[in-house]
């Protein structure tokens, strides 16, 4: 596993908290730099849960960014102890949506066509509201193959991405704008990562519909 700064003394962490509160980013990137050895101590726990562990330090990276964020020292004694809660928090959440597709989802873009050559979208096959019983049973199969494709075709970055940008196992929906700021990264690139792990559930949607 690869090398991690060392954590911060307790005396750098009250002076580094607090000058994040003041508003200094600076102070922000530097508790969450020298607490990702806390994240990789987590992560460790799940190494044969079936993802790589360098993914599962990104997902639980999320949770320490959460944990910087939301620190309130009035409440918790120690960032490492309310951090650790958080990283783990973050990955159960990953493993809760391996297992299970919210019936929430909603994602508009066309993934194929159907039989008569009409355009199908994500959201056409997770709703159904006023269908025959035929019609009920292909809705289960396909959301069953989704969250078959959304784990056998996308990285660990294009699922995590969809899960925020379309509210999988989340209370709610978040922008690019919002996912970028939590991964730290520019808001087109998340709309590259989004459109490709799109590209790559439509293309695998059309090989089951033809047959592929």
């Amino acid at each position: 596993m690869k090398s991690f700064p060392k954590p911060l003394t307790a005396e750098e962490e009250a002076y580094y908290l607090s000058r994040f509160r003041e508003g200094d980013m600076d102070a922000k990137r530097i508790l969450i730099e020298r607490n990702l050895r806390l994240v990789a101590h987590v992560a460790r726990k799940y190494v044969n849960q079936g993802e790589e562990t360098e993914d599962l330090i990104a997902v639980g990276t999320v949770g320490l960014i959460k944990a910087v964020v939301t620190f309130n020292h009035q409440k918790n004694s120690k960032l490492a102890t309310y951090a650790a809660r958080c990283v783990e928090n973050e990955l159960l959440m990953l493993f809760r949506n391996r297992r299970k597709v919210n019936r929430d989802v909603s994602i508009y873009d066309p993934i194929g066509t159907d039989k008569e050559g009409n355009e199908i979208n994500l959201l056409d096959i997770l709703e159904s509201e006023s269908v025959d019983v035929i019609e009920q049973i292909q809705v289960r199969e396909n959301t069953r193959k989704l969250e078959k494709f959304l784990h056998s075709e996308l990285t660990m970055r294009e699922r995590q991405i969809l899960q925020m940008r379309y509210g999988l196992g989340r209370e709610k929906e978040m922008t690019q704008r919002e996912i970028a700021g939590v991964l730290g990264i520019s808001r087109s690139y998340v709309s590259r990562i989004e459109k490709t792990a799109i590209e790559k559930l439509r293309e695998k949607f059309q090989e089951e519909i033809n047959g592929a």
